[in-house]
């Protein structure tokens, strides 16, 4: 099959039929009652998916094969750039990052299509047409103002090369998984307005949204951790966050997504907080959304950013009026005749789980004001204010402290009415726990912040109490070992996804504070067979050494590690020049001893032939993604749970429709 790049722009135009159709007549045939009209969305949704993988496709091809004559490949790729570059390059640029979103979007509504059948006919015609309604906006994006297949004559005989800080592993996962994560939200968000529109929402449409609400959380939080990683080391910087507004506009729906994760709970177990959840749905994808015209739109300056034309950013900015707008309006309308089912006590563990929402809400409020304020200042008044890593420290700081010493008592308070002096004193070895820690913590980290080791034993509280919360179910140490044996076979696995989510963020914790309250730096000009010294290791400069990549000319610094006098490897940081674009990139060096690392940077040469070296030791900084790795994986677990495999069961036959407020 010959992949001319007309055929992928041919299909993005026949996807855009197809997802127009997906938009009209199922919702159509939902409010008839068609069932013919309904049924159509499944297989329409099937064909769009097809025919925008298609375009994809194309895409790819005309990058694997250096079709320069394609304007898009010649601005971002080259004859000589390494394969899997040539890859990631298809959603390296914008036009192919937007082709990739709508082919993700596709992928989400086939997999409804699929394996949607459970779901009632009207309710999963309506979730379609939702979707087609999305689809069909950046689809008309792309096709308008983004065409990714627009040609050059005469073809150029090179390309320009990609953005050499993008010619990495890392940039060429993180994307992929960080539009997973965003475009995922697309179905909670469908899945609230189709109810909104039916008029009927209860434990059974909880219990339908939460495993891809928990997909798309996973994905997200994959993202963020790959391209934090990603900044830690391929920027040279030594960070692993930076508050940038990009940064921030991929933490602001993890955080209203976690959000809708505990609501859902809450909802299928005690058909309350219907009107919040259904708002967290909205909100988790409108965010999503909002990141998208920040990156998109040029009111940004970023690492991340795409610079681009105005009017890209006023049609994104139009898309997000018409789905933010429209669905917050259909809101207002609707949820007023929304009942909240089954009230619950304060203490419990329906309302340990407000709390959750609480300041996890209120974090996302900060976040969202300290990012917008500045830009909305300067477009209405021209003035420029910089919004920093103190406020969102202090703000964000502050709110989640509470929000971790509340966490562990949750899964232990009972539904409906706990009993909270009963939960304190099954936590008392996480008390325990984080005394010790906090103690171990002062006797061998002197000097650093007086808070730290309060920190560390917070961390240490956390995961003890995860690991409690199933010892406690399982009765370990109370009941016979083959009884606990048999209790934890049968525990569900949403329990250990619980467990092991809340865990993740303890270790994350304690890769955070042992980072930046304990690191180490310095900045040293180095000579040849000089040595520096830092937290026990001796680097000593062997030479600088000019080698040649496959599209980009390296000067290796190369440092001999010694450990107590003895040798014991050898860091190789670079200095990088990518030929096509003469732009020069830095290549860390990172030095690993269990969880702590010793890392390197280089800087600019000198004509005595030294070399400016930035050197960092960072203890216990791989927590901080093993963290979230474990995060992820408790996820993979509750979503393996059988009820949310299956799926809610279906609806009896007769069930109130809401009726809108008078």
């Amino acid at each position: 099959m010959t992949f001319s790049p007309e055929i992928g722009h041919y299909a993005l135009i026949l996807a855009l039929a197809l997802a127009l159709i997906q938009s009209v007549l199922p919702i159509w045939g939902s409010r008839t009652g068609d069932a013919v009209l309904m049924g159509t969305a499944g297989p329409v949704a099937l064909g769009q998916f097809a025919f925008i993988a298609l375009a994809f496709a194309t895409l790819t091809h005309a990058y694997l094969v250096s079709d320069f004559s394609v304007e898009n490949v010649f601005q971002n790729s080259h004859s000589a750039k390494p394969l899997i570059y040539k890859i990631s390059g298809v959603w390296g640029n914008h036009e192919g990052s937007m082709l990739l979103w709508v082919l993700i979007l596709g992928t989400f509504s086939a997999l409804i299509a699929l394996f949607g059948r459970n779901l009632p006919l009207s309710l999963r015609a309506n979730v379609l047409a939702v979707q087609g309604w999305i689809t069909a906006a950046f689809l008309l994006f792309i096709l308008k103002t983004s065409n990714p297949f627009a040609r050059l004559s005469p073809a150029p005989f090179e390309g320009r090369d990609l953005n050499p800080v993008l010619q990495d592993p890392g940039l060429a996962i993180h994307p992929p998984l960080l539009y997973f994560g965003y475009v995922g939200f697309s179905v909670s968000f469908a899945f609230a307005v189709a109810a909104l529109i039916d008029g009927r929402i209860d434990a059974a449409w909880a219990r339908w949204v939460r495993p891809w609400t928990l997909t798309a959380w996973m994905f997200l939080t994959a993202g963020i951790s790959m391209g934090s990683f990603w900044a830690y080391y391929e920027l040279g910087w030594g960070g692993w966050w930076f508050w940038d507004p990009v940064e921030n506009a991929s933490l602001m729906p993890w955080l209203a997504g976690t959000a809708l994760l505990h609501s859902a709970v809450v909802m299928e177990k005690r058909e309350a907080l219907k009107v919040w959840t259904v708002l967290l749905a909205i909100l988790a994808f409108s965010l999503s959304l909002l990141g998208t015209f920040l990156v998109r739109s040029g009111v940004l300056t970023s690492v991340h950013a795409f610079a681009v034309d105005p009017e890209r950013g006023v049609f994104i900015l139009a898309i997000l009026v018409l789905f933010i707008g429209g669905s917050l309006a259909l809101y207002a309308w609707r949820a007023p005749a929304l009942k909240q089912g089954g009230l619950f006590a304060p203490i419990s563990r329906e309302g340990a789980l407000v709390l959750n929402n609480l300041f996890l809400t209120a974090s996302c409020a900060a976040i969202f004001v300290g990012t917008l304020y500045p830009l909305a200042l300067e477009a209405l008044t021209g003035a420029k204010i910089s919004v920093g890593p103190p406020f969102f420290n202090l703000t964000v700081g502050a709110l989640s402290l509470p929000l971790l010493l509340a966490m562990p008592f949750g899964p232990f308070l009972a539904w409906k009415r706990g009993d909270i002096a009963g939960v304190a004193q099954r936590l008392v070895w996480a008390f325990g726990a984080a005394l010790v820690a906090a103690g171990i913590a002062f006797a061998m980290f002197r000097g650093g912040p007086v808070l730290a080791p309060f920190v560390i034993g917070l961390a240490a509280y956390i995961i003890i109490a995860a690991v409690l919360e199933i010892t406690e179910r399982v009765q370990l140490f109370r009941a016979p070992l083959a009884t606990a044996w048999a209790r934890a076979r049968g525990l569900p696995r949403s329990a250990w996804g619980t467990a092991f989510a809340h865990a993740g963020i303890g270790v994350m914790l304690l890769g955070i504070v042992g980072e930046t309250a304990y690191r180490q730096e310095m900045i040293v000009q180095v000579k040849p067979g000089q040595t520096v010294s830092m937290a026990g290791y001796d680097l000593t400069l062997e030479g600088l050494v000019p080698t040649q990549g496959p599209n980009y000319r390296d000067l290796v610094a190369r440092l001999s590690v010694r450990e107590d006098g003895v040798l014991t490897g050898l860091m190789e940081p670079a200095k990088r020049i990518f030929t096509a674009r003469n732009m020069p990139t830095t290549e860390a060096a990172m030095r690993t001893n269990v969880f702590s690392q010793l890392y390197v940077s280089p800087g600019d040469t000198g004509e005595d032939g030294s070399i400016a070296l930035r050197i960092f030791y960072k203890p216990m900084v791989l927590l901080i993604w093993i963290g979230t790795l474990v995060m992820i994986f408790g996820g993979l677990l509750s979503l393996s749970d059988r009820r949310l495999r299956v799926g809610a069961p279906k609806p009896a036959a007769r069930r109130p429709r809401l009726e809108p407020a008078e």
